[in-house]
């Protein structure tokens, strides 16, 4: 099976955890890889900030010494996204409704991020 249809896979299972408004595979640097947005929402735009959060949370985790980022959680009036390292060359992020069980999502979401990495190489 192709890598796209992999990750493409990857995406649609994830994605199908109700409150899950989207989810995208990015590189480190900013640029969308793959995604599944189920709301209008620009994946280049939301890919290239999201790598800024996690590079920013990296960073300042790192300074502070205290370890690797295990996830970055922003939460909002309308959503929360969620990042979470998916191996050396990316990262995975989701968006949700305000609302959704944050355990299962970060139980799904670090799998997700397991199979993307084996994937990737």
């Amino acid at each position: 099976m192709p890598k796209k249809d992999e990750l493409d896979s990857v995406l649609k299972e994830l994605s199908s955890i109700g409150g899950i408004d989207g989810a995208a595979i990015v590189t480190r640097d900013g640029l969308l890889i793959d995604s599944m947005m189920l709301q209008e929402v620009d994946a280049e735009t939301f890919a290239a900030m999201s790598a800024t959060m996690m590079g920013a949370a990296e960073t300042a985790i790192n300074e502070l010494k205290k370890g690797n980022v295990s996830i970055v959680l922003v939460e909002a009036k309308d959503a929360k996204i969620v990042t979470t390292g998916a191996g050396e060359q990316a990262i995975l992020v989701v968006m949700t409704k305000p609302n959704i069980n944050l355990g299962l999502v970060l139980v799904e979401l670090k799998k997700a991020a397991n199979k993307v990495k084996k994937i990737l190489g």
